[in-house]
């Protein structure tokens, strides 16, 4: 991979086992710092993608270069380790522990892998970039950090999960489906606040959506129906 790519797939195949072929992608590169906007009808494929794209799932043939990375080389353990290191997922159910404050979960990346949380001197200055992500992301209250998730509205979650996802500063940002359980405001005030936070650090940020209105805020739209040789379907694919 040229190093001016921060992620590129060449002839990647996949398939579920003892299924057909759901994607056949002969070439996909997103430069660093680009905001990519992924669309595609329901059963295309755009969260196995993603989950290639993460590795959390390994292609059946092809290369896929993640950061300069070939995630093909690395053992399973290792790529679990690079993924925590480099990437944040923001899921579209949010995935969030529902035992754990708000705080707590917004830790979370740096109790797993130290690297993210590296780049400040002790818990007391990572509790206070958590703190200041939270607040930048429209969550200002000190009250709300020590409530539970479940406490907290569907638009109050999406944050944390964002706030989450770009603790550490991780250098690429995945985002499937986030803003699909909001309404129209909560969804354009949510967006404006992620790409902030995406453009102050120069993050790289594929985001899907089956919401083409979005696609104006990023650099780019990507049409998986474009890029992938095989035809549409339906199911287990999305």
């Amino acid at each position: 991979m040229t190093s001016s790519s921060a992620v590129e797939l060449k002839a990647v195949t996949f398939a579920w086992p003892r299924g057909p072929t759901v994607l056949d992608i002969p070439e996909l590169t997103i430069l660093p710092g680009e905001r990519i906007f992924l669309r595609g009808p329901s059963g295309s494929g755009k969260s196995t993608l993603l989950g290639i794209i993460g590795g959390v799932l390994r292609p059946d043939s092809g290369s896929i270069q993640v950061l300069g990375t070939d995630l093909s080389t690395l053992s399973p353990g290792a790529c679990d380790r690079f993924r925590g290191d480099h990437i944040g997922f923001i899921f579209q159910l949010f995935n969030l522990i529902p035992y754990l404050s708000v705080l707590d979960n917004v830790l979370l990346p740096a109790r797993f892998t130290p690297r993210r949380g590296a780049r400040w001197h002790g818990i007391a200055e990572l509790r206070a970039e958590a703190t200041r992500l939270l607040a930048a992301l429209g969550l200002s209250d000190p009250r709300l950090l020590r409530r539970d998730v479940t406490e907290l509205s569907i638009g109050q979650q999406q944050r944390v999960a964002a706030a989450r996802a770009l603790l550490g500063s991780p250098e690429l940002v995945i985002a499937d489906e986030p803003t699909s359980s909001l309404d129209f405001d909560a969804r354009t005030d949510f967006l404006r606040l992620l790409m902030q936070e995406i453009a102050r650090h120069g993050t790289t940020l594929l985001f899907v959506s089956h919401d083409t209105s979005l696609s104006g805020l990023f650099d780019r739209t990507v049409a998986l129906t474009d890029i992938n040789r095989v035809p549409q379907t339906t199911g287990r694919a999305a």
